[in-house]
C-alpha cells in the first residue's frame, strides 16, 4: 500500500487480485494473465533487490516491444526502482552516455543486443546486473542472468522490503529534436492523476486506499502500441490501459508492418491503438485502400497519435473505412502532457495542427507573461497542473522549461503557437528549429504540413540553410511517394497557395527517405547538413 499518494503498482496489484485470469499482455500466440504478470514481476523485483539495487535506483530497459518490457515496468515500480527507457537504435557512445547519465545499476535486454553490450561493458562500471531476455538470437552470456531465472526468484515479499510512495519516480528520457537526451522525472502520484484524466481509471485527486477495493469487476480495454514502448507515446498509453485493468497487445514484428497491425487489431479485437503521426497512419491508410474488404476494424474505439501531428487528409481517408472510430491527435510531450487535443470522427476530420487547449494550457510571450486568447500574438505553449518535477541532473534546463506564471508553475517545452478566443490552439512548431529569414520567423512544422498535402509527397521536413541576404533560406527536404517525381516549382507553388509567400521553400531537395525514428521524430541537424550540401 502506498504511504503517500498513488502509485501505478498499487493499482496494478489490485487488478491482479481482482481479475487474475484476465489478460495483461499478448504477443502472437502467447498470453500473460494479470496473475502471471504479478507473480513474474514480484520475482524480477526480488532478483533486482537481491542483486543490490536500492531505493529509486535506475534500471535500463533495452528491449523491443514484448510482455517482458511491461513486466519490467511492474517489477521496478514494485521494488521502488526507476525504469529507464533505452532507444534500441542507439550506438555504443549513445548507450554509454544514457546509462551513465541515468546512473543505471541494472539493464534488462533482448539477446540480440549481446554483441553491442559486450563492446561497452567496461565503460559502464556502475551497472552490476545484466538480465538477458531470450529472443532466439543466441545463448545467454556468462555475465548475464536469464530473465526466466530472475522471475522465479523467491524471497520475502517485496512490499515488506521497500517503502513505496507517490513520490517514487517514473523517468522518461527524451532527446527531442536537438541536444542530448534528458531524463524527465514524473512523480507517480502526479502521473496517475494526469493519465486518469484521459487514458486510464479515474481516481480521486486525494489518495484513498479504499477506493481500489473491488474496483475491477471485469477486464478493461485492449490496447495496442504500434510505436515502441521505449518512447513516451507507447509507454504512457499502455500505462493508461493497464491502469484500467486492460490488456496490452504487442506486435510480433520488430519493424512496423501496417498489414500486421490491421490483422492483429481484428484478431485480438483491439479497442485503442497508439501511433505517431503520418509515419504510421499513411501506411495504414494505404493498406486499407488497397484491400478495403480485408479488415473490419469493428472493435476500434480510438486511434491516438501523440508526439507528431498527422494530417487531415489521412484522417479523412481512414474515417471512410470506419466512420465509427475516433481519431485523436494528442498534443503532448514527455514533460508536458495534455497541452491540447483534436478529435475526428463520424466522417469529419479535424484540421491539422489545430487543437483544443487543455484545461491548464496557456500561451506565454518571451518574457514569460501570459498572452490573452484571441490576441493573435505568437508565444510558447505552457501547461500547468500536475507536471514533472524536472530533468534528471539538469537544473539549468529545468529552470528554463518550468516557469512561474501568475504565481503558478507551468511546463513550457518550447512549442510555439497562437491561441484563439475560443481556446483553439494553432501549433507552429519548436523554437529550437525555427528559421529566421529576413527577420521573419518561420516554423518548419507549418510548412511541412503544407508540403505533405501534395499528392506526390510521402513525407517532408523543412530546414533553414545559410543565405547571404536573408540570413537563412527555407529549404524543403522531400520524400516522394513511390513512383512519383514531384516538380520542385510545383511544390513551392503548392505551399504558396496555402501560406504566406515568405514561408514557402526557395529550394527543394529530394531524398529517398526522411529517416524518421520510431517515435516519428527527425534529425533536423542531419537533414539541414544534407540540404546545405545540395543547395
Amino acid at each position: 500500500m502506498a504511504e503517500q499518494g498513488w502509485t501505478l503498482t498499487e493499482i496494478w496489484e489490485a487488478a491482479a487480485t481482482q481479475i487474475p485470469n484476465a489478460a495483461f499482455a499478448k504477443q502472437g500466440d502467447r498470453t500473460v494473465t494479470w496473475s502471471d504478470a504479478n507473480r513474474r514481476a514480484e520475482g524480477l523485483a526480488t532478483s533486482l533487490l537481491n542483486s543490490g539495487a536500492e531505493h529509486q535506483d535506475k534500471v535500463a530497459q533495452y528491449m523491443y516491444n514484448c510482455p517482458e518490457f511491461l513486466e519490467t515496468f511492474f517489477a521496478c515500480f514494485k521494488a521502488s526502482l526507476v525504469p529507464v527507457n533505452t532507444n534500441y537504435r542507439y550506438e555504443a557512445d549513445e548507450l554509454v552516455y544514457l546509462w551513465d547519465n541515468a546512473d543505471a545499476v541494472a539493464v534488462v535486454f533482448h539477446g540480440t543486443f549481446v554483441d553491442t553490450i559486450e563492446a561497452i561493458r567496461d565503460r559502464v562500471p556502475r551497472i552490476r546486473t545484466w538480465i538477458w531476455v531470450d529472443d532466439g538470437s543466441g545463448p545467454c552470456p556468462d555475465w548475464a542472468v536469464p530473465y526466466e531465472v530472475a522471475v522465479l526468484t523467491a524471497g520475502e515479499p517485496v512490499i515488506g522490503r521497500v517503502e513505496r510512495s507517490g513520490d517514487d519516480l517514473y523517468m522518461l528520457y527524451t532527446g527531442g529534436t536537438t541536444g542530448m537526451p534528458k531524463g524527465v522525472m514524473w512523480r507517480q502520484d502526479d502521473l496517475v492523476i494526469v493519465l486518469s484524466a484521459g487514458l486510464g481509471l479515474t481516481v480521486p485527486e486525494e489518495y484513498d486506499a479504499e477506493f481500489l477495493d473491488g474496483i475491477f469487476v471485469e477486464p478493461g480495454p485492449i490496447g495496442l502500441p504500434a510505436c515502441p514502448l521505449m518512447h513516451g507515446t507507447g509507454a504512457l498509453t499502455s500505462f493508461g490501459t493497464l491502469t484500467s485493468g486492460g490488456c496490452i497487445v504487442c506486435l510480433e514484428s520488430r519493424h512496423f508492418d501496417a498489414a500486421e497491425l490491421l490483422d492483429t487489431i481484428d484478431r485480438e479485437k483491439v479497442n485503442a491503438i497508439a501511433i505517431v503521426g503520418d509515419a504510421f497512419a499513411k501506411p495504414i491508410l494505404a493498406n486499407l485502400d488497397s484491400e478495403p474488404a480485408r479488415w473490419a476494424l469493428e472493435s476500434v474505439a480510438v486511434f491516438t497519435s501523440s508526439g507528431v501531428m498527422w494530417s487531415e487528409e489521412t484522417k479523412q481517408g481512414m474515417l471512410l473505412h470506419q466512420p465509427n472510430m475516433l481519431l485523436a491527435d494528442a498534443f503532448s510531450s514527455s514533460e508536458a502532457l495534455g497541452m491540447g487535443q483534436s478529435v475526428s470522427g463520424g466522417g469529419a476530420a479535424a484540421k491539422t495542427a489545430r487543437f483544443q487547449a487543455g484545461a491548464n494550457t496557456i500561451v506565454v510571450d518571451d518574457l514569460g507573461d501570459r498572452i490573452p486568447p484571441g490576441s493573435e500574438s505568437v508565444g510558447r505553449l505552457a501547461v500547468g497542473g500536475r507536471q514533472p518535477i524536472g530533468y534528471y541532473k539538469d537544473p539549468d534546463k529545468t529552470a528554463r522549461t518550468f516557469l512561474i506564471v501568475d504565481g503558478k508553475r507551468y511546463s513550457c517545452p518550447g512549442d510555439y503557437a497562437t491561441i484563439d478566443a475560443d481556446g483553439t490552439v494553432s501549433v507552429l512548431g519548436r523554437g529550437s528549429v525555427c528559421i529566421n529569414s529576413g527577420g521573419e520567423k518561420i516554423f518548419p512544422e507549418e510548412v511541412e504540413e503544407a508540403l505533405k498535402t501534395h499528392p506526390d509527397v510521402a513525407d517532408a521536413v523543412v530546414v533553414g540553410v545559410p543565405h547571404d541576404r536573408f540570413g537563412e533560406m527555407v529549404v524543403g527536404v522531400v520524400q516522394p511517394k513511390d513512383g512519383s517525381t514531384p516538380d520542385p516549382q510545383e511544390l513551392i507553388g503548392h505551399v504558396r497557395e496555402r501560406l504566406a509567400a515568405y514561408k514557402a521553400p526557395r529550394h527543394i531537395v529530394e531524398v529517398d527517405t526522411i529517416g524518421r525514428a520510431a517515435n516519428g521524430k527527425v534529425d533536423y541537424k542531419r537533414l539541414r547538413e544534407d540540404a546545405i550540401g545540395a543547395s
